[in-house]
């Protein structure tokens, strides 16, 4: 089974072929456009190879699926006796990545 580390949006993610993955939103992105992350930080599989930190000449290829926002995280805050209270929420948006390939 191949897989592939990547690192987009400052985190990493460890994908393979046909997996759909939520990552931070892509500005430019439009739902069907072909992306491509050459920020590849290990090709696992029969034969693995480390990058240093990157992995040169490899690349996964992935389809956007969806630009969306994600559920609501709802923030309060409080303190006792003061009569102060706080609330609010916040929608983080997200795109939705499905991954088509991984070449080393």
């Amino acid at each position: 089974m191949k897989y592939a580390i990547i690192e987009t949006g400052g985190k990493q993610y460890k994908v393979t072929e046909g997996e759909k993955l939520k990552i931070e939103k892509i500005p430019e992105g439009v739902i069907g456009q072909t992306i491509e992350f050459t920020r590849v930080l290990m090709v696992g599989g029969d034969n693995p190879v480390i990058g240093t930190p990157v992995v040169d000449s490899a690349k996964v290829a992935g389809e956007i699926v969806t630009v969306d926002q994600d559920k609501k995280v709802m923030v309060f805050k409080k303190k006792r006796r003061k009569g102060y209270s706080k609330h609010f929420g916040h929608r983080q948006e997200f795109t939705e990545v499905l991954i088509k390939q991984i070449s080393a």
